[in-house]
């Protein structure tokens, strides 16, 4: 550290190239010291009390000199300064450096410059210096730039900035780099800013001529006679040169702004044989391609691609260099060239996978669609076996046809295996021996189908197939046994009738009737199923039904299971048979509950599907169109997958014996059928169930005033209500009538027994077997007939035939069909704005003879 005095404590900095005179210098402190030693030294040979004054003296002057320079410092006068300032090595760095540095204060003077400012500034001396804006104040080129600095500067940040400085009389001008920034970080360091100037012309004129240098190489190979392109990891071009662009018909601009991708250019799956090379980290690759390039008209041309990439250490692709040759002269001028084109568009546009391969399955070629299947299987790009498309546990079919390939057999039987993959997927190998040298790796070709579609497709065709014939079945068997079970309750009522509840066999006729009605139950569900029976359907509001039926259910679930029902807002309606409806919901619930022994929740959601979603959602079978859905959801054991695909089917169940008929949800997919609806599962082991339904949505169409049939009588309403319950829900008053009835079955016990029944509530009954007898009865009836009470389904003349004939006599005549099949069944066969009544098969002797009564009383 040295002293020494500052004056003035706002003067300017000396400017570096006048450095000031170096301050201080410990040989002067060191013989300082020995003379103040010397002086000790020598007063104390001449005595203590001789020496005492002179050493008081010395004492006092140096006190005084002391507290001098301690009040000195204090008041500023004396200082000490850190010797590296006059360091001679850090001033000449600053004032001998290549750039121009200067230093202004607040007020912007100059109190710093060294001598390359003063020369790229024009400054003749010190005296001379200017700062920077008055430097090049007046140039149009450098005021902005010099503008910006300056504020830079007020605000102590930093600023750079490249201005060119046009020459005098027309000379060569210069480029200059300036910069700004604060002195140093304190709050009074930052009021002063550092400016420097670069004289960087030389370094401009280097840029400039490599800049052309590139422009040059970028036209070379912007108008080769061959195409180039480059593409990025993402499978989008980073660059096309113009003749490639030329060949395809593209503006270099479009393709320079980005957007297309590599499979906008390549026809087919040519793309996937750029993107599936193996990766090998830190190498780089170059693959030779015959592939045919999309032009933007949609036209093709065929190419070789020289395509070469370079993979990372971590195995990442790097850009494409790829070189592209047009083959399409070889077609009109090479024969061997043209076919050889011809083979390789056949080879990569077929729809089949071809590969060839060596005794150990390992892929030696392989077309464009074998290279896009590994990428949709997600197999490893490294990996090059063939096995490794295979699932694991049909892999040894392939194994054993490339072995019988490898060993000459020439038939060697296509095998249908099981795809490699998250989802299932089939493909068909036919596999087919080389003849080659033994030196030759390839050992067999193997052509790959894939036939998940078309198993698919098969397995709806089964199912529904199956379901339709099974339906049809359980129709036939249904309407035969209807009969049957009618003879059995008509004959159970005339029982009941002559028995008193005391009698001893009164209980025995009842367990019959129990037993009857719960045969006719499985009947209807079995009818249900086939999609035969009646159905009643109305516009419907969903919400207000689901809501009706909130009590019925809780306790039909109980109290272990939690109910909730999620409403939709502005549901669509919908028409369909309430009662069904209501069944579905019931046995969807019920089975629900079965599967919550333990508890869990119940919820049952609505909502509108427009045709939009119902396309997003791809259901099989289901159409785009406007639905609602019902969602009928449990949290309860869930459904395993073996058995997903058959709880549909009529009597399959999961439950113990006596427990379930299964039929309820066989039940269930037939009045959603034929409603026109669609019904789906989805359910997981352990994570609930939830079944879809979805109706369509009913458009009101403007009312036409037709004749239609009549509705089903009061009797045949409460068919289904009485099945249900022991006794009559509701016990008929006064069932007698008068009248000539014609009773029209082939059946002829159960035309007994309904005729039987009829005369004892007081109608006069004429019975024929079937149509034509009928007929024959109608002419000899002298008379007149009141009322035909037909059976549906005949021999030599059915129902809807026998309505026509005698409507043809006797217009007026009313008429009742009896039948084991749904209305509907039959009632296309009939004329239009025909007016009949029908009861369904099996009723009882009272639903009988209302049906009859309330028809009877109808005005002609």
């Amino acid at each position: 550290m040295t002293a020494e005095t500052d004056h003035d404590l706002t003067r300017e900095p000396v400017a570096a190239h006048e450095p000031s005179p170096r301050s201080g210098s410990i040989a002067l402190v060191l013989l300082v010291a020995a003379g103040l030693v010397a002086v000790a030294v020598g007063l104390m040979t001449l005595g203590r009390a001789q020496a005492q004054p002179y050493i008081l003296g010395i004492l006092a002057v140096l006190a005084m000199v002391g507290l001098f320079n301690l009040f000195a410092f204090a008041a500023g006068i004396i200082r000490f300064v850190d010797r590296n300032l006059d360091d001679p090595v850090m001033g000449r760095i600053a004032d001998h450096a290549f750039d121009g540095l200067a230093v202004t204060d607040p007020r912007g003077h100059v109190v710093y410059s060294n001598a390359a400012y003063l020369t790229l500034t024009g400054a003749a001396g010190p005296q001379d210096v200017r700062p920077v804006e008055r430097v090049f104040i007046g140039n149009p080129d450098v005021s902005e730039a010099v503008f910006r600095l300056l504020k830079a500067a007020r605000e102590g940040k930093r600023q750079q900035e490249e201005v060119r400085i046009s020459g005098h009389d027309g000379s060569q001008g210069r480029w200059l780099r300036m910069r700004v920034r604060p002195l140093g970080t304190g709050k009074r360091e930052t009021r002063y800013a550092v400016w420097s100037i670069a004289d960087i012309t030389r370094d401009r004129e280097r840029q400039e001529d490599v800049f052309q240098e590139l422009q040059h190489a970028i036209e070379y190979l912007d108008h080769a006679p061959c195409g180039f392109f480059s593409v990025n990891p993402a499978g989008e071009l980073a660059y096309v040169n113009a003749t490639l662009a030329n060949w395809l018909d593209y503006d270099l601009a479009e393709i320079g702004s980005g957007g297309l991708k590599l499979t906008d250019i390549v026809s087919g799956d040519g793309a996937s044989l750029l993107t599936a090379i193996v990766a090998v980290p830190g190498e780089v690759k170059t693959e030779v391609f015959d592939i045919d390039l999309r032009m933007r008209p949609g036209k093709t041309m065929p190419v070789r691609l020289y395509h070469k990439l370079a993979f990372g250490a971590d195995g990442a692709p790097g850009p494409s260099r790829t070189l592209v040759i047009s083959r399409a002269r070889d077609e009109r001028s090479d024969p061997d060239r043209a076919a050889e084109v011809r083979f390789m568009r056949f080879f990569d546009h077929t729809p089949m996978a071809i590969a060839t391969v060596d005794r150990g399955g390992n892929v030696v070629r392989a077309n464009a669609r074998y290279a896009k299947l590994g990428q949709a299987l997600g197999l490893d790009s490294a990996s090059k076996s063939i096995f490794r498309a295979v699932n694991s546990r049909d892999r040894h079919l392939l194994i054993a046809a490339i072995n019988q390939a490898a060993e000459g057999q020439a038939d060697v039987a296509p095998v249908e295996v099981a795809l490699e993959g998250t989802r299932e997927r089939w493909g068909q190998f036919f596999v087919t021996p080389v003849d080659a040298a033994e030196n030759d790796a390839e050992v067999a070709i193997v052509h790959m189908l894939e036939t998940t579609e078309r198993r698919a497709l098969e397995n709806q065709i089964n199912q529904s197939q199956k379901m339709e014939t099974v339906g049809q079945l359980a129709g036939g068997i249904a309407h035969d046994f209807n009969n049957v079970l009618s003879a059995i309750m008509m004959a159970n009522d005339f029982l009941l009738n002559a028995h008193k509840p005391t009698d001893p066999s009164f209980q025995d006729i009842m367990q019959i009737k129990q037993n009857a009605t719960r045969a006719a139950t499985l009947v209807r569900q079995l009818l249900a199923f086939s999609r035969r029976q009646t159905l009643r359907p109305q516009v419907l509001d969903l919400g207000d039904a689901l809501s009706d039926l909130a009590m019925l259910l809780r306790r039909l679930i109980g109290e272990k299971v939690k109910h909730e029902t999620i409403h939709g807002r502005d549901l669509w309606p919908v028409k369909v048979d309430v009662s069904q409806f209501e069944q579905v919901i019931v046995n969807l619930a019920v089975n629900a509950r079965d599967a919550m022994p333990d508890g869990g929740k119940l919820i049952i959601r609505t909502a509108n599907v427009t045709t939009e979603e119902a396309a997003r959602l791809a259901y099989k079978g289901m159409p785009a169109a406007d639905y609602v859905r019902i969602e009928v959801a449990d949290t309860g054991t869930g459904i395993p997958a073996d058995i997903r695909d058959k709880i549909f089917e009529p009597f399959f169940s999961t439950k113990e014996v006596g427990k379930g008929t299964g039929l309820g949800l066989s039940t269930v997919y037939g009045i959603v059928k034929q409603t026109g609806g669609f019904i789906y599962v989805d359910s997981e082991p352990g994570q609930g169930t939830s079944f879809q339904i979805f109706l369509p949505r009913h458009h009101a169409e403007p009312e036409v005033q037709v004749e239609q049939p009549a509705p089903v009588v009061g009797a045949s309403n409460g068919a289904a209500k009485e099945a249900g319950s022991v006794t009559d829900a509701k016990p008929r008053t006064d069932l007698t009538g008068q009248g000539t009835i014609l009773l029209v079955e082939d059946e002829e016990g159960l035309r007994a027994l309904n005729a039987r029944g009829l005369r004892s509530r007081g109608y006069t009954v004429v019975e024929a077997e079937n149509g034509v007898e009928a007929l024959e009865v109608l002419e000899e009836q002298s008379g007149g007939i009141d009322l035909v009470v037909s059976d549906v389904v005949m021999p030599e003349m059915d129902g809807p035939t026998l309505l026509k004939a005698m409507r043809e006599k006797n217009p007026d005549i009313k008429f009742i069909f009896v039948s084991g099949y749904a209305e509907d069944a039959f009632e296309k066969s009939l004329p239009e704005g025909q007016q009949f009544d029908f009861l369904p098969k099996p009723f009882t002797l009272s639903q009988l003879v209302a049906a009859v009564k309330e028809t009877m009383a109808k005005a002609g």
